[in-house]
C-alpha cells in the first residue's frame, strides 16, 4: 500500500497500429486545424495525442480543442493542456506555457483514457478540426474576478481568495494588486501577499488575464488592516506522522510503540491510515485492527488490558485514546483513501455533500468521537490517474473539500495528502488545489516516490529528491518543484508540509555507484520488492553518497536511496527557509526503535 506516483510521462510516439480520428487534414489557408490519434490501445484503455496546427499567417495566442466520447469511455490524466468535462463532452485549453503558436507551427497535448471508444465531434477554437472554422485571433478579455475577500492575515501577510473569471478561450492567470502595484501573480484563485507592515491598512484588487495577453477589469477592492504581533504560526511547526492500521499484523507495530520510541512526545498530529471510500461514502478500513483487537496489559499504552464488556472500545482506537490522555496536546486525524482505496473518490465526488455527511457520522461516531480531531483525504489522484483513473473534472477536489469543511465546521481539522508532481501540465495542474486550499488546514504534498523499481531497468534515481540534479529522469519530479508550483498557484506556504519517507527504494543488478545506472529489477525487501524500511537499510546498506538533498547507497549489486538524519536536517532547513508549516512522514514503522528520523525532523524544524 505504498504511495507510488508512478510514471506520468509515458511515451507519446505514434504507435504503428494507432487509431486516427481521421487522416491529417489538408491545411486550409488561414485556418487552425487539429488532428487526434491513439498512440496506444490495449482494449480497455488507450493513450492519445492531439496536435493543433496554426495555418494562419499570424501567431495564435491561446487555443481550445473540444471532443466528444461515447458512453463507457472517459479521458483521465492529461498532459500539456487543461481539461474540463461536462458529461461526455471534453474541452482542452492550452497550458500557461504553450498557448502561443507561431504561424505554420504546431503544438500537441496528450491524455490517457479508459474504455473501448474513441473521440468524435472534434472542434478547434469553435470550428471543425478539419479547418472549416475557428482559428481567429483572441482579442476578448476575461471577465473581472468577483468575490474578492481576505481569508486570513498576519502582521506581515494577507491571504486572499476570489471567484474565478471566465474567458472565451481560457483564463491563464491572475495578477494581485496592492494599490496600484502588482504584488503577486498566480494561476489559481487564491494568493498570499507578503512583506507587509504590522497594524497597517492595505487595499487589494485582482485582474484576470488570458494567453493572448488580454487583461480583465479590476475586481472590487477589499481593504485589510494587518494585526500587531509576530509571524510565527500558532502552535509552531507541525510534525505529522502516519500510523498504518495494518502495521499491527506482520510488522508488530502498535500505538504503544509510538510512546516507547519517544515519537509521541515529538509529534503534533497522527494520521490514522486508512479508512476506505466505498459507494460514495467513508467506511471503516479494518474493523479488527481499528476497534476490536483486545490488547493485553503489557501491550497497552496505560498498562490496562482491554475488556469484552458490551460497548467497550478496543483496538488501535482505544490505544490512541490512551495515548492522547498521556499527551494532551497530541491530535489524531482519520485518513481516508490512499493508493489502494482512492478509486472510491470518483463516486464520492458525484455527491460531495452526501460523502461529507457519511464521513462526519463515521469520524464522530459516539464510540470514538473523542479519539479523532478531524479528517484527512488521501485521493490519489483527482482528475488524473493513480492505481485507477479519475475524470471527475478539475473542480471535483475543490467541491469535495468544500463539502467536508461545511460538514465538519471550523473546530475540526480538514487536511489532504496531495500529489507532488511538479512537472508542467502534471497532476498538480489537473485539479484546483489552489481553490480548495481555503477549505483545508494544510496539505501534505507527497514529496517521495518520484522514482523507483517500477522502472525495472532504471535509471537508478533518488525516490525523494529535494532539488533537481543533472540527469534527473523526469523534469519536475522533485520536492522544490512541487512546493514552488503550489505556492505559485497561491497556496499559502504555511499550509504546506514537506513530506519525508521513512523507507528507501532500490534496484538490483546495478554496477554503477552513482545515480543513473541500469538495473535488472527491484531489490529484495522485507515485505515488498523494491522497498525497505530505514531501520533495516541503515545497517544493511549504509549511505555512500548524497544527491539532490537525499542519500543513496550501493551494496553489492543493490542500489538504494533513502533519507538519513543528516539529509532530513537539510530538508527541514529548506522547510524553514520556505516558510512551510512543518513536515509529515510516511510512516512510523520505518523508523528505529528510538525514533532517529522523527528526532531529526523535530530538531530540524526547531
Amino acid at each position: 500500500m505504498s504511495r507510488r506516483i508512478g510514471a506520468l510521462l509515458g511515451a507519446l510516439a505514434m504507435a504503428a497500429a494507432g487509431g486516427l480520428l481521421g487522416a491529417p487534414p489538408a491545411l486550409s489557408a488561414g485556418s487552425v486545424t487539429a488532428t487526434c490519434a491513439k498512440t496506444s490501445d490495449w482494449g480497455t484503455g488507450f493513450d492519445g495525442r492531439c496536435t493543433v496546427t496554426n495555418g494562419t499567417g499570424t501567431a495564435l495566442n491561446g487555443w481550445k480543442v473540444e471532443l466528444d466520447l461515447p458512453s463507457g469511455t472517459a479521458i483521465g490524466s492529461t498532459y500539456d493542456a487543461v481539461k474540463a468535462v461536462s458529461g461526455d463532452h471534453y474541452t482542452f485549453t492550452n497550458a500557461s506555457y504553450n498557448g502561443t503558436v507561431a504561424a505554420g507551427a504546431s503544438v500537441a497535448f496528450g491524455f490517457g483514457g479508459t474504455g473501448p471508444g474513441w473521440v468524435t465531434g472534434c472542434k478547434v477554437d469553435g470550428g471543425a478540426c478539419d479547418g472549416s472554422g475557428g482559428g481567429t485571433a483572441d482579442t476578448q478579455a476575461p471577465t473581472a474576478p468577483s468575490g474578492l475577500k481576505s481569508t486570513g492575515s498576519t502582521s506581515t501577510s494577507v491571504a486572499l481568495s476570489w471567484t474565478a473569471s471566465t474567458d472565451n478561450v481560457a483564463v491563464t492567470g491572475y495578477d494581485v494588486y496592492q494599490g496600484a502595484t502588482k504584488a503577486a501573480s498566480v494561476t489559481g484563485t487564491s494568493a498570499t501577499v507578503t512583506g507587509l507592515t504590522a497594524k497597517t491598512a492595505y487595499t487589494f484588487t485582482v485582474k484576470a488575464r488570458d494567453a493572448a495577453g488580454n487583461t480583465s477589469a479590476a475586481s472590487s477592492a477589499v481593504s485589510v488592516t494587518t494585526p500587531d504581533g509576530g509571524t510565527t504560526q500558532p502552535g509552531g511547526k507541525k510534525v505529522v506522522g502516519y500510523f498504518v492500521d495494518w502495521g499491527v499484523y506482520q510488522r508488530n507495530y502498535h500505538v504503544k510503540n509510538i510512546d516507547t520510541s519517544g515519537s509521541a512526545a515529538k509529534l503534533t498530529h497522527i494520521n490514522y491510515a486508512f479508512g476506505n471510500v466505498q459507494n460514495g461514502q467513508c467506511t471503516v478500513g479494518d474493523s479488527y485492527a481499528d476497534y476490536d483487537r483486545a490488547y493485553s496489559a503489557a501491550e497497552s499504552v496505560d498498562g490496562t488490558a482491554d475488556t469484552w464488556d458490551a460497548g467497550a472500545l478496543r483496538g488501535s482506537f482505544n490505544q490512541l485514546r490512551e495515548l492522547k490522555k498521556k499527551y494532551p496536546n497530541l491530535k489524531v486525524i482519520w485518513s481516508f483513501g490512499g493508493w489502494t482505496w482512492s478509486g472510491g473518490f470518483t463516486q464520492a465526488a458525484a455527491n460531495p455533500a452526501a460523502f461529507a455527511d457519511s464521513c462526519y457520522k463515521l469520524v464522530e461516531d459516539p464510540r470514538w468521537a473523542d479519539v479523532f480531531d478531524g479528517i484527512d483525504i488521501d485521493w490519489e489522484y483527482p482528475n488524473a490517474c493513480g492505481l485507477s483513473c479519475d475524470s471527475s473534472g478539475a473542480a471535483a477536489f475543490k467541491n469535495l473539500m468544500s463539502a467536508l469543511r461545511s460538514r465538519f465546521g471550523s473546530s475540526d481539522l480538514v487536511t489532504a495528502a496531495i500529489s507532488a508532481d511538479g512537472s508542467s501540465g502534471g497532476k498538480l495542474d489537473a485539479a484546483d488545489y489552489a481553490g480548495a486550499a481555503q477549505y483545508v488546514d494544510w496539505y501534505n504534498p507527497m514529496t517521495y516516490d518520484y522514482f523507483g523499481a517500477w522502472a525495472a531497468q532504471g535509471p537508478t534515481a533518488p525516490h525523494s529528491p529535494l532539488t533537481s540534479y543533472s540527469g534527473i529522469p523526469t523534469p519536475g519530479f522533485y520536492s522544490d518543484a512541487a512546493i514552488q508550483n503550489l505556492k505559485g498557484k497561491g497556496v499559502p506556504a504555511s499550509k504546506l508540509l514537506l513530506g519525508i519517507g521513512f523507507y528507501g527504494r532500490g534496484w538490483t543488478g546495478v554496477t554503477q555507484a552513482a545515480p543513473g545506472g541500469t538495473a535488472t529489477g527491484a531489490a529484495p525487501g522485507t515485505y515488498e520488492a523494491g522497498i525497505e524500511d530505514y531501520k533495516v537499510l541503515k545497517s544493511k546498506c549504509p549511505a555512500t553518497g548524497t544527491v539532490a538533498g537525499t542519500a543513496y547507497a550501493k551494496c553489492g549489486s543493490e542500489w538504494w536511496s533513502y533519507d538519513t538524519p543528516a539529509t532530513i536536517g537539510g530538508k527541514m532547513s529548506y522547510a524553514n527557509a520556505q516558510g512551510l508549516g512543518g513536515a509529515f512522514f510516511w510512516e512510523l514503522t520505518g523508523d528505529t526503535s528510538n525514533g532517529e528520523l522523527i528526532s531529526a525532523i523535530k530538531s530540524g524544524l526547531g
